[in-house]
C-alpha cells in the first residue's frame, strides 16, 4: 500500500503518475470491493504508458482557487493552480515537465500561504513558504526545493502546520516525532537544509 485517502463518489481523483501526467477519474468509476478483496488493476482503470505508474492521489470536491504543490525525486518543486486540471480528457494530462531521470513522488494540496517541508533519504529536511515557489503553467519543470548531496534523493514532502510535529521512519524500523517549529528559521528554499533524523548503519536510511 503507498497511499490511503478518503473520498466520494462525486469527488474527482487525480491520480499523479511518474513521468509528472495526472488521470482524473470520478469516484464512482472506481470500483467498489469488500475489506478482504484484491481490488481493480489499476491500468483496468487508467491509460498508463509503458513505464508509467502512480506515485500519488488525490481526492477533490471541485477545481476551486487552490493551489497543488508537486514534489520531485530529484528536489524540484512546482506550484500549479488546481483549476489549471479542469478538463474532460481520458487520456492523461501532463502536470509536470522533468528533467532527465527525474520523477513525480508527491502532490500536495495548499491553500497557498502553507510551508513546505522536503525530506530526503540520508535524513535531511528543509522548509519554506509556499510563496518562495511562483506558479506556472503545466508545461514547467519547477525550482530547486532542496540542494541534495551525491546519492541523495526526497523520498517525501509535506505541508508543515505549526504546533505538529514530523513523524520520520527508517528502512529497519526507528521512528522519531520533530516539531515543525524546529524548521522555522529555514525558510530558504534550494539549501542542503538540515539533519531532520540521525541516520546510521542501525536504523537504516530514511
Amino acid at each position: 500500500v503507498q497511499d490511503v485517502f478518503t473520498a466520494s463518489t462525486h469527488d474527482f481523483i487525480l491520480f499523479f503518475t511518474n513521468t509528472g501526467r495526472v488521470y482524473i477519474k470520478k469516484g464512482y468509476t472506481i470500483p467498489e470491493a469488500g475489506r478482504a478483496a484484491k481490488g481493480t488493476n489499476i491500468v483496468n482503470i487508467l491509460p498508463l504508458e509503458a513505464g508509467e505508474y502512480v506515485t500519488a492521489g488525490l481526492a477533490v470536491r471541485e477545481f476551486d482557487d487552490s493551489f497543488l504543490v508537486m514534489i520531485t525525486r530529484m528536489g524540484t518543486v512546482k506550484r500549479l493552480e488546481l483549476s489549471s486540471l479542469n478538463t474532460a480528457r481520458k487520456a492523461g494530462i501532463r502536470a509536470l515537465s522533468l528533467d532527465e531521470g527525474d520523477e513525480l513522488i508527491e502532490v500536495r494540496r495548499t491553500d497557498g500561504e502553507q510551508n513546505i517541508l522536503l525530506v530526503t533519504h540520508d535524513g535531511m529536511a528543509i522548509c519554506f513558504r509556499e510563496t518562495d515557489i511562483r506558479c506556472m503553467g503545466r508545461d514547467a519543470v519547477g525550482v530547486r526545493g532542496i540542494r541534495l548531496k551525491d546519492g541523495d534523493y526526497v523520498v517525501a514532502g509535506a505541508r508543515a502546520h505549526e504546533g505538529q510535529t514530523l513523524l520520520t521512519i527508517t528502512e529497519n524500523g526507528y521512528g522519531k516525532r520533530t516539531p515543525f517549529s524546529d524548521f522555522r528559521e529555514m525558510k530558504n528554499r534550494g539549501g542542503f537544509g538540515v539533519t531532520c533524523h540521525k541516520i546510521s548503519d542501525k536504523t537504516g536510511m530514511l
